[in-house]
């Protein structure tokens, strides 16, 4: 296949990603804050909802009408063998724990893999109507109500003495046995606070964070991110520092940081 040619299909897909996701993501506000809003627990412990669903359903519709031959991975429903090669990885509410506490910081993500490679990122806040979105080569563009689209671009913040260090949820670290690991980085750290999930990382790409640190991910939760973070000039990588969406955790950084982060994370791998 032509470079162009190559360009030209992420280009359709990009454009078809921003749609589904503003679609999909406006439909949750339909469930958003209500007082019967009620949850179910998946085997994992996590919390599912009706509006996850809804929401990856639509998104599976759309992808089935316009690239039925493409794979699919979805949080809620599973994954679908593609013939060609490009697989759409999607996560309906990412922050489920935010949306059912009425906290508008979750987003739908959406991304595209081929190769191995995550090739183009969508995260959309519909509590914010916010949207991030970015294809390789392309540049990462921030949308917000009342203002033009424009390009997202990580801070020149040299260390983590003088940034915003976000994260989920602290408790994760505990997980792979990284608290101590969670307060080296917090002391390091100008500010740090909990605005995590996807929404963590629209901080870092649009320059008001340094970092945003998961000690456990998903491989929806991070498909969207990898171009986003790099076309913005930052960088998403493991905790080892290799630039995947496969390794189990991540990091998203302005670059600058990211040594001085992996100095830390490197001491903590992921448990057997």
């Amino acid at each position: 296949m032509s470079m162009n040619n190559s360009h030209n299909d992420l280009e359709k897909r990009l454009e078809t990603a921003r749609r589904l996701a503003r679609l999909a993501g406006k439909s949750t506000l339909e469930h958003f804050q209500r007082a019967d809003l009620s949850f179910e627990k998946k085997e994992d412990a996590s919390p599912v909802t009706v509006a996850d669903q809804n929401a990856e359903k639509i998104i599976r519709k759309g992808l089935k009408e316009e690239f039925p031959d493409d794979g699919i991975i979805g949080e809620e429903f599973g994954s679908e063998e593609g013939s060609t090669g490009y697989n759409w990885i999607v996560d309906p509410i990412d922050g489920t724990k935010a949306f059912i506490a009425g906290v508008p910081l979750f987003g739908t993500m959406i991304g595209v893999e081929k190769d191995g490679k995550s090739r183009l990122g969508v995260v959309y806040i519909p509590g914010l109507d916010e949207m991030i979105s970015a294809a390789e080569g392309q540049g990462s563009w921030y949308e917000r109500p009342h203002h033009d689209p424009i390009r997202a671009q990580v801070n020149k913040t040299p260390k983590l003495a003088d940034g915003v260090m976000v994260t989920s949820q602290v408790s994760t670290f505990n997980k792979r046995n990284a608290t101590q690991g969670f307060l080296e980085l917090e002391e390091r750290s100008f500010v740090t606070r909990t605005w995590g999930d996807c929404y963590g990382y629209m901080l870092v790409a649009t320059g008001r964070a340094v970092c945003m640190i998961d000690p456990m991910m998903s491989i929806w939760d991070a498909a969207a991110l990898q171009p986003i973070m790099e076309e913005a000039g930052g960088t998403f990588t493991s905790w080892t520092g290799e630039s995947t969406i496969y390794s189990g955790d991540g990091i998203g950084t302005n670059g600058l940081v990211l040594e001085e982060i992996l100095e830390v994370c490197r001491k903590y791998p992921m448990p057997e």
